[in-house]
């Protein structure tokens, strides 16, 4: 199954269910393991010692990506709303650009919104919705098939 998107003006919305109690898929998008195994989707690879994480409020995250071709690129950004294990909001400091993720229970998993609004103009394209779906892809495929060691989902013996 793969994320569905939609993209209204400035806004993308993806959605994708996602094989994982809320606890660890928000154990996935705070921690830099987490954040390393799935953040640069199927077009790049993030280096777990390049995440840094400082999750209140005001507080930031920070990773480099590494594109195939070797391009790299450092990508920072700040908390705004820190609601475990229900909803994340961080802007992109550069761009404007504001992320709200939200975990819902569904079943033995979690249902998936990341919704971004004030989408640069560069961003409003097919390709951008498609990076999305990959990422959340990827973070499916880890939920999936690695232990992160949180050990406070119960479907996730540690």
């Amino acid at each position: 199954m793969r994320a569905a998107t939609e993209r209204n003006g400035d806004e993308l919305i993806a959605r994708r269910h996602l094989p994982a109690l809320p606890d660890r898929v928000w154990h996935a998008f705070t921690s830099p393991t987490g954040i390393a195994a799935f953040w640069g989707g199927s077009h790049a690879t993030v280096p777990q010692a390049s995440v840094t994480v400082d999750l209140r409020p005001g507080g930031e995250f920070a990773l480099d990506t590494r594109a195939p071709d070797g391009r790299t690129g450092r990508l920072r950004f700040v908390y705004v709303r820190v609601e475990p294990p229900s909803e994340l909001v961080f802007d992109e400091p550069v761009t404007g650009l504001r992320t709200t993720v939200t975990l819902r229970p569904a079943g033995h998993g979690t249902d998936l919104t990341v919704h971004q609004r004030k989408l640069p103009p560069e961003l409003r394209t097919d390709q951008a919705a498609d990076g999305l779906a990959s990422i959340l892809d990827a973070l499916a495929a880890h939920l999936r098939h690695h232990d992160d060691g949180d050990s406070s989902d119960p479907s996730n013996p540690a």
